[in-house]
C-alpha cells in the first residue's frame, strides 16, 4: 500500500513555525513518510532531529523529536513514522495531506552525528522500526563515505512490509547522481524479519553475538579500534544493543565526548 502525493503549491502560514507539507507516502498501516518545506535558515548534521507536531485540542503546540531523515544537503526536510491509532500526536499527524501545515521547531540536536564518534574504518548503523530515520539522512551524506570504508545498515522489523522504505532507500542510493559512485561497493545492508520469514530473520543482538551477520556479509568481528555503531530504537532495544556493543569493547560517545558508539535517546517510539 505504498501511495504517495506530490505538489508544490504551499500555503499561507497559519501555524507558529509553519511549514509546509509537500509529499506524503504511506508504506503500510502502521508507517508513513513525509516531506515538508525546509526553512531557509535551518542549518543541521545528518543524523539530528528536531521538534514537530500540530496544534493540540487544547490550542496549544503538540510536540514530539522527530529525526530529520533526509541528508543536509536536500532542499526539503524528510520524516518516517509510526502510526498510533489513540497517539497524541500521530493519530492526528498520519492524516495530514498535501499543502498542510506542520509545526517545525528550527533548533535541531542529537547525539547521531559523525562529531560524536572517533575515526575508525567501519561503522554500524542498528536500527528497529521507525529508528531507521537518522541512517536514512545519513546514508545520503557524502561525509559518512568520506569518513568510514564500509558501512553496515542493519534494520529490523516484525515483517517484510515494513522494511520496504529503507529498501527502496539504498536501492535508489546507487542511482543518486550526488553519491552513488561513492555508496557502490561500501554501503552493506543487512535488513531482518522478526515475525514473518524473511531471508534474513532475527533481531539485531542475536545476529551480532551469534555472528551471523559477520558470516553472512563476510565481515570481521567487530574491534573496538576499527568499528564504530550508532543505534536507534525503542529503550529497550537501545539497552541490549549498548550491552552487545560494550560486550565486543566499544564504548558509548557524545558531542562532548567522542568514542566508539553513540545511542538516540530521543526516538518516537510507541505512544506517540
Amino acid at each position: 500500500m505504498n501511495e504517495s502525493a506530490v505538489t508544490e503549491i504551499p500555503k499561507a502560514k497559519t501555524l507558529p513555525d509553519a511549514q509546509t507539507v509537500t509529499e506524503v507516502t504511506h508504506w503500510t498501516d502502521r508507517l508513513f513518510s513525509f516531506r515538508v518545506s525546509r526553512p531557509q535558515s535551518l542549518r543541521f548534521r545528518s543524523g539530528e532531529f528536531v521538534m514537530i507536531g500540530l496544534m493540540g485540542d487544547n490550542g496549544k503546540p503538540l510536540l514530539r523529536a522527530y529525526s530529520i531523515a533526509s541528508p543536509n544537503w536536500d532542499e526539503e526536510l524528510e520524516f518516517y513514522s509510526i502510526k498510533v491509532p489513540d497517539g497524541p500526536l500521530t493519530s492526528k499527524l498520519q492524516h495530514i495531506n498535501v499543502g498542510d501545515q506542520i509545526i517545525l521547531r528550527p533548533k535541531p540536536v542529537g547525539t547521531l552525528v559523525h562529531d560524536a564518534l572517533l575515526p575508525g574504518k567501519r561503522v554500524w548503523f542498528l536500527a528497529t522500526g521507525t529508528g531507521i530515520a537518522p541512517f536514512a539522512s545519513l546514508m545520503r551524506d557524502p561525509e559518512t563515505y568520506d569518513k568510514f570504508d564500509e558501512v553496515i545498515m542493519m534494520h529490523t522489523c516484525r515483517t517484510v512490509e515494513e522494511l520496504e522504505y529503507g529498501r527502496q532507500l539504498v536501492d535508489n542510493l546507487i542511482n543518486d547522481p550526488l553519491i552513488g559512485e561513492m555508496v557502490d561497493g561500501k554501503l552493506k545492508y543487512y535488513p531482518t524479519t522478526t515475525r514473518e520469514e524473511f531471508h534474513h530473520m532475527g533481531r539485531i543482538t542475536d545476529n551480532l553475538e551469534n555472528g551471523k551477520v559477520f558470516k553472512d556479509l563476510g565481515l570481521e568481528p567487530m574491534n573496538p579500534e576499527t568499528d564504530r555503531a550508532m543505534v536507534c530504537g525503542s529503550l529497550a532495544f537501545n539497552k541490549d544493543v549498548m550491552a552487545v556493543l560494550e560486550g565486543f569493547g566499544l564504548r558509548e560517545g557524545a558531542n562532548s565526548e567522542p568514542r566508539e558508539y553513540v545511542v538516540e535517546k530521543a526516538f518516537v517510539g510507541d505512544g506517540i
